[in-house]
């Protein structure tokens, strides 16, 4: 058992999201969103680059000591994985570790909206999970995938970096590939996608300008794909997949987006404050006639009323989401109106509204 183990057991229990084990630092878990310190001495360079190596594959510390940062995953059997990202920082050797459950949670254990099934049975299309760094997404996407995994007969290909939630074969075939250990990068996987019959790809991350467009291309001939981006809602969602485009191509991509942009789910985590925990509000958008109309046309801040509107789709607005939460007294008004999106909404739940207000 490597040293470091002993970690990642106190980790899981205490139900902490993250790890983070720095040089001059004693060791500090996220719990329920707060950072908490480990009982611990302060950690030593030497000693803790010790206990990091004592994981990590011999090719990814060649790449640390190369580049001064690298991601790879770790599993415990019978525990859990492990997404690590080691880095180099002002005290020595840093790394942090996000734990990734061995057991995948349904959409209805988690609460999701009933449509994120309906997003799972499309035939083609790109639907995209956005929101902040640690918001959920990679938990949110693993149900919907789960989901098609048992209700679907299909191929399902996933492209990670590194891979996060594995998914055994059920009524579908998955495979999961991981840049950097199966393939040089989301590109050239995705580029050899198109040739290894897939139904349903799983983008990891669109980061970049080649991803986004490969991704485009894929969901535009007969593929259901599947991606995550660091937006906060669905018109930015919208906005920033056309930004990554030159100007000179943006007009096009407009109406390639249109056409195959089937839904986005933008989600923020909470804390709760009725008991310990946190909880999710999503915003829903899926793309009807109108709301490819309006994406085609650059009217993206009228997407919006599209989803005030469509309720019955299953849409719903990140702040209506919130404004749920705060109803049933899950969230405090301080969080809910930080997060929201229209300020002036939240301002009566407030005891002391800002200035401005």
């Amino acid at each position: 058992m490597a040293k470091i183990d002993a970690f990642f057991k106190l980790m899981n229990e205490q139900g902490a999201s993250d790890l983070h084990m720095v040089s001059g630092s004693q060791p500090i878990l996220r719990i329920r969103g707060e950072m908490e310190r480990i009982k611990y001495k302060e950690l030593e360079n030497d000693e803790l680059k010790s206990m990091l190596y004592e994981i990590a594959p011999e090719d990814k510390v060649k790449v640390f000591e190369e580049t001064g940062d690298v991601d790879f995953a770790y599993e415990i059997p019978g525990l859990a994985r492990y997404r690590a990202n080691f880095f180099q920082q002002k005290w020595g050797v840093g790394a942090v570790f996000r734990e990734i459950p061995s057991r995948i949670l349904t959409v209805d254990e988690l609460g999701l909206p009933q449509v994120c099934k309906k997003f799972a049975m499309l035939q083609k299309g790109l639907l995209l999970v956005t929101g902040p760094t640690g918001s959920g997404k990679s938990t949110t996407l693993a149900a919907i995938v789960d989901y098609a995994n048992k209700n679907r007969k299909d191929h399902i290909l996933t492209i990670e970096d590194p891979i996060e939630f594995v998914h055994k074969s059920q009524s579908c075939v998955v495979n999961h590939r991981e840049v950097g250990l199966h393939t040089k990068g989301f590109g050239a996987a995705l580029r050899g996608a198109l040739r290894e019959d897939p139904d349903i790809i799983l983008v990891g991350e669109m980061r970049d300008l080649e991803t986004i467009q490969l991704a485009l291309e894929a969901a535009s001939t007969g593929h259901l794909v599947f991606g995550t981006l660091h937006t906060q809602s669905a018109t930015k969602t919208v906005d920033r997949v056309v930004d990554v485009f030159p100007a000179n191509q943006q007009a096009q991509i407009r109406t390639t987006l249109s056409e195959a942009l089937k839904g986005v789910v933008a989600q923020n985590l909470f804390k709760r404050i009725d008991k310990k925990g946190r909880c999710a509000a999503l915003e829903v958008m899926v793309v009807t006639y109108a709301a490819s109309n309006l994406i085609r046309e650059a009217k993206t801040p009228q997407l919006t009323s599209v989803m005030q509107t469509g309720r019955k789709l299953g849409m719903q607005t990140l702040d209506d989401a919130i404004i749920e939460l705060l109803n049933k007294k899950w969230i405090s008004p301080e969080e809910a109106y930080d997060k929201s999106i229209d300020k002036k909404r939240f301002v009566p739940y407030l005891s002391s509204p800002p200035p401005e207000f």
